[in-house]
This record gives C-alpha cells, structure tokens and sequence, in this order.
C-alpha cells in the first residue's frame, strides 16, 4: 500500500474530514490506552547520559513523531530492523518477505527519562500492541510490533513488562508484541524522516498519527513537549 498522497485535488477535499477526524479521536483517546507504569524497569548505568530503544508499531511515521515529542528524548530516526543491510529499503521492505519492520530508533537520556518509562509510551500511546502484523490500514509482517532488544537488561524489562500487562487484562486481548535481538538498524531514507511533522495536511498523517500526539499530551502531560526533537537531514524530499 503506498501512503505518500500527493497533494493533489483529492487531498484537499479529504483534508477537513480528516481534521474532524483528528479532533474527534484526540479528544475522545480512542486510539490508546492509559496502562501502569512498568514494574520491572532498566536501572541508569552510572555516568551513561544515552541510551537507545528499536521499535516496531507499524509506519514508522506516527511512532517516530511520538517519540519527538518525548521529553529526555534526544532523536527518533525512522528505519528498518529485524532483516539485512542488503533489503533496507523502502520499496523492498514493502513486499512484506525482507523480515524488516519499519522500525523507530528512539535515542534517550536515562537520567531524564528510563526505558521502561518509554516503553509505557510505545505500548500506550505509539501504537495498538494486540494487532498481528498489521496497524490501522496497513497490513503486512513489516508492520508488526515488535522491541528488538539491544541487551539482555531490555529484553528482560520488554518481557516483563508484556506478562505484567498480559496478566492485568488492560487491552482486553493478548499482546503480540515480538522481542527479538536487535541484529541492525537501518534509517530509512530522508523523505521519511520527520515526515508527520513536515506532512501534518497529508490525509493518512491526521487520520492515524495527529491523535497519537493528542493522546500522548493528555495521557502523559509530564513526559509531553511541544517542540519537537526532529532528525537533521540532507535536503529531505517527498
């Protein structure tokens, strides 16, 4: 399914009913869900002032533009993980056989804000964790949830944190978030980067990501930022 709409006639007439759209979702919260902070959670190593979180929850579009707008939050870069440097990228990930999830690497300071505390905001806010290789419209393995673990401490906390919401029922169905190893990560290419923040007129981007910004700002007002920590490209296209 290709998601880059030109602006053309069509947008312009979907545009306002999508910011009705927007509206209505970002003031009811239906697209997430307030849950308990986690239980278990990744200790600061001493002295350590970065950290870095891989994420899957769909296009990478929505999940990069929430974590921008996190406080301790220092860059979210779109990409690829979970196949080969040799299929990253865009057209042949979107054949759903490379093994790549449009991924989100969310780079963080623990001193400001820890990892269990942004998987909170992934599970919460970022995207639906009970949805099989699939978010909202778009469908396919490249779409799956999924945490690539970068260490055996995330692993532990990713895994302790689904059985602990898993075990208090607050989704109503089984989380199907995968953690896996994280083997590599890939940017994605420059147009996709702080694509939402530079496309907020484009249908799919106020339909399925301005809401999450709207829930994450009323689930987590403590965390939320309105300026956000864009990645610095070469001449970004689309």
């Amino acid at each position: 399914m290709t998601r880059i709409v030109p602006r053309s006639l069509l947008a312009a007439l979907l545009v306002p009913l999508a910011w009705t759209l927007w509206t209505t979702l970002a003031v009811s919260g239906e697209a997430a869900t307030a849950i308990p902070a986690p239980a278990v959670d990744a200790p600061a190593q001493q002295g350590a002032a970065s950290e870095t979180a891989v994420l899957a929850g769909g296009c990478f579009w929505g999940v990069q533009a929430v974590f921008q707008h996190v406080k301790g939050v220092t860059q979210a870069v779109s990409g690829y993980a979970g196949g080969t440097k040799e299929t990253a990228q865009y057209q042949t990930v979107s054949a759903g056989r490379t093994g790549h999830a449009e991924s989100v690497a969310v780079t963080f300071d623990p001193r400001i804000i820890s990892y269990g505390a942004i998987l909170q905001v992934y599970f919460s806010v970022a995207h639906n964790p009970t949805e099989l290789n699939r978010q909202g419209p778009d469908t396919g393995t490249q779409y799956r949830s999924a945490i690539f673990a970068r260490d055996e401490t995330q692993r532990r906390v990713a895994e302790a944190y689904i059985a602990q919401l898993d075990k208090a029922g607050v989704f109503g169905k089984p989380i199907v978030t995968e953690v896996d190893d994280l083997t590599g990560f890939y940017p994605a290419e420059a147009y996709h980067q702080n694509y939402a923040t530079r496309h907020p007129d484009n249908p799919y981007i106020a339909i399925n990501d301005l809401p999450k910004l709207g829930n994450l700002k009323r689930l987590f007002p403590a965390l939320y930022q309105d300026a956000p920590v864009l990645v610095s490209v070469a001449a970004p296209q689309g």
